[in-house]
């Protein structure tokens, strides 16, 4: 009874805490979570700049493509600035749960969407970027509509 205990023990402690040596577990990050180093874009608003790294996703490549662009960008919630873009870009949805302050998503297929305040959602959305450096930023974007630029870096 004892040794079945001890194999018993020794199974679950394999299985729970990964201590097998003969398996390598590959834990591997969703593409649109895995940010480019080269891939970096200013987002100017007012007399701010920031720096964004953009994700490495079909949204994101398409989007550059749209760069520079100026845009009017609109208040929503008290939390974002949106714009329409005049296309719409391949969108792969998904809901992130929380939106973090730098966010840039893109919402349906051609909604651009940039996130100032962090907040749990219920929407979905396709990631694009993120701020690299919130600082600032909501004293940037104010209360009310403002002018964005973005562009390559």
């Amino acid at each position: 009874m004892k040794t079945l205990y001890i194999l018993l023990l020794l199974f679950i402690s394999t299985n729970l805490f990964g201590c097998n040596n003969n398996q390598t577990q590959h834990i591997e990050k969703p593409a649109a979570m895995n940010l480019q180093d080269t891939i970096k874009i200013k987002i100017k608003i007012g007399n701010s700049t920031f720096t964004a790294t953009l994700y490495d996703n079909a949204t994101a490549v398409a989007f550059r493509k749209f760069l520079p662009i100026t845009a009017n960008m609109a208040e929503l919630n008290g939390n974002e600035k949106h714009f329409d873009l005049s296309t719409n870009l391949p969108a792969n949805a998904s809901n992130p749960k929380t939106i973090h302050a730098g966010d840039l998503m893109l919402w349906n297929s051609n909604t651009l969407v940039l996130f100032y305040k962090t907040f749990s959602t219920s929407y979905t959305y396709t990631r694009l970027g993120k701020i690299d450096d919130v600082s600032g930023l909501v004293t940037a974007v104010g209360s009310g509509n403002v002018t964005v630029t973005l562009e390559l870096e």
